[in-house]
C-alpha cells in the first residue's frame, strides 16, 4: 500500500504496523544471548534451535573463531572505504583466490551480503534491452535485482522446464524481431536448492535448455554452498555442471558460518563487475575479520573434519526425513494441508512443513516452542499468501535424538490440529 498523502509519516507507519498485526503478519526482532548453534538463549529461556542457516555448525567453530580473532590483531575492524579506494586488504584478496580455487573457476568476487551480490550483478549485466527469466521462486534479492536491472522480466512456474522453454523462445522470437543495434542478452536465473520448499532445480536439463537458446544462466548457490559436491564446493559441482554455467553466487552467511556473499564466474565477468557492480563500488568492503573467519571455513570443508561435518548434517537429514510418517508427506497438495512438502528425491536440510494458514503456521510455532523447540512461522510475504510454514532448518550440530524428537513433537502437534493431508 502507498503511503496516503493524508496521513503523516508517523502515521501511516503506525497504521501499517497494526495492520500487519491483525493479519497475523507481525516480525519481531527477538534479543538472543550467546552464538549460534544448536540450542538458542532467546528472552530468557533455551530451545532447540532449529531455525538457523548454519547447516555445518560453523558459526561458534573454534578454529573459525580463533582465526578470526588473529585476523582482528593484525588488520582491524574495518576496511575503511571500497576496495576500489583505500584497496583490498589480504584477508578479502586471499578469501576471492580461495574461493576461485574451491569452486574450480577463474575469479570471484566477494560482496557484503548475499542480496548485494545478486543486485550488483544482475543490474550490471543487464538493461531495457536484455530479458532476464526467472523461477517463480527465486529469492527476493533475485526479484528485486531483476525488476531494478530494467530488462523485460519473465517468470516460469516453479522448476516447470516446458514453461520455461516457452519463455526461452518467446525471448529469442522477440531478439530476432529487433534491429540489431536493439538486441540485447537472454539470462535464466534459478537456485540450485530452493530456500523455502528446500527443493532442488533440475540443472541439467535448464543448462541444455539456456545453450538451445543462446541464453546465460546464474545459479544462486546460497543453500547448497558447503553441502554438497566435492569438498562442499555446491550442487552445480555434485552435477559436474560448472564448466557450462556462466554465473555462480554462494554466500558465507549460511553453512560457512561467516557473513557475506560472493560470484563465481570467468576473469572477464568479475573484472567488469568490478567497474560496474554498484553494490561493490559504492559499499565499504566487508570487515577483514569476517573475511578471515569466510577464508578459514573454506579452508576447513576441504578438510577431514569438514566432511565428517558434511556427513553428520546428512543424517540428520536422513533421520528427520525417516521420522515422518508417510500420510504426513504430502502437506500442500491442496490449499489448507498440513504437513511435510516432500521436496523430491535430493535431500536437503530444509524442510517445508506446510501450516495449512497463517494462523495455523503461527499456533504451530508456539506449541513447539512451549516444548522447547524454535522453529518459526514463515508467512506472507516470504512466501505466497496460501503458503504459511514452518521451516525446519538442520545442522550437522543437532544430535539425530533431538532431530528424532523434533518429528515427534512435529506430527503430534500437527495432528492435535488436523489430519494429514
Amino acid at each position: 500500500m502507498s503511503p496516503s498523502s493524508s496521513l503523516s509519516l508517523e502515521a501511516f507507519c503506525a497504521r501499517e504496523v497494526a495492520s500487519f498485526e491483525a493479519q497475523g503478519l507481525k516480525r519481531w526482532m527477538r534479543p538472543v544471548v550467546g552464538p549460534q548453534g544448536p540450542r538458542l538463549s532467546l528472552e530468557g529461556k533455551s530451545y532447540e534451535n532449529f531455525s538457523s542457516n548454519d547447516y555445518l555448525g560453523l558459526a561458534a567453530h573454534p578454529t573459525i573463531q580463533q582465526r578470526a580473532r588473529e585476523t582482528l590483531d593484525t588488520y582491524g575492524t574495518g576496511s575503511g572505504a571500497s576496495p576500489l579506494i583505500t584497496g583490498c586488504l589480504e584477508p578479502m584478496r586471499a578469501l576471492q583466490i580461495s574461493l576461485a580455487q574451491w569452486k574450480q573457476c577463474e575469479a570471484t568476487l566477494v560482496f557484503n551480503s548475499g542480496y548485494a551480490a545478486a543486485l550488483g550483478t544482475l543490474t550490471a549485466l543487464s538493461g531495457p534491452q536484455d530479458i532476464l527469466i526467472l523461477d517463480k521462486l527465486c529469492h527476493a534479492c533475485l526479484i528485486d535485482a531483476a525488476r531494478m536491472s530494467q530488462a523485460t522480466l519473465r517468470v516460469f512456474a516453479h522448476n516447470h522446464l516446458e514453461q520455461l522453454e516457452k519463455r526461452l523462445a518467446w525471448a529469442r522470437e522477440t531478439m530476432a524481431k529487433r534491429p540489431a543495434s536493439e538486441r540485447g542478452r537472454i539470462g535464466v536465473v534459478v537456485e540450485s536448492v530452493y530456500s523455502m520448499d528446500g527443493d532442488a532445480a533440475p540443472i541439467p536439463s535448464i543448462v541444455e535448455l539456456k545453450d538451445r537458446y543462446e541464453a546465460w544462466l546464474m545459479v544462486d548457490e546460497a543453500h547448497a554452498t558447503g553441502i554438497f559436491g566435492p569438498h562442499g564446493a555446491g550442487w552445480v559441482h555434485e552435477l559436474g555442471m560448472q564448466d557450462r554455467i556462466e554465473i555462480q553466487m554462494g554466500t558465507m552467511g549460511k553453512a560457512l558460518g561467516a557473513s557475506g556473499g560472493f560470484i563465481a564466474g570467468s576473469f572477464h565477468l568479475i573484472e567488469y563487475l568490478k567497474h560496474r557492480a554498484r553494490s561493490l563500488v559504492f559499499s565499504t568492503a566487508p570487515s577483514p575479520v569476517v573475511c578471515g573467519a569466510a577464508l578459514a571455513a573454506v579452508e576447513l570443508l576441504q578438510t577431514q573434519e569438514g566432511q565428517r561435518q558434511r556427513e553428520r548434517l546428512h543424517l540428520n537429514i536422513r533421520t528427520l526425513q525417516g521420522a515422518i510418517p508417510p500420510k504426513w508427506q504430502s502437506g500442500g497438495a491442496q490449499d489448507g494441508d498440513m504437513g511435510w512438502l516432500y521436496p523430491g528425491e535430493l535431500a536437503t536440510p530444509i524442510m517445508a512443513w506446510m501450516a495449512g494458514s497463517t494462523q495455523g503456521s503461527l499456533d504451530l510455532s508456539n506449541s513447539l516452542a512451549e516444548h522447547g523447540f524454535w522453529v518459526p512461522a514463515i508467512r506472507y510475504p516470504t512466501v505466497s499468501r496460501n503458503g504459511a510454514r514452518l521451516r525446519v532448518s538442520l545442522s550437522a550440530a543437532h544430535s539425530p535424538h533431538v532431530v528424532e524428537d523434533l518429528a515427534a513433537r512435529l506430527v503430534e502437534t500437527s495432528a492435535s490440529y488436523c489430519s494429514p493431508s
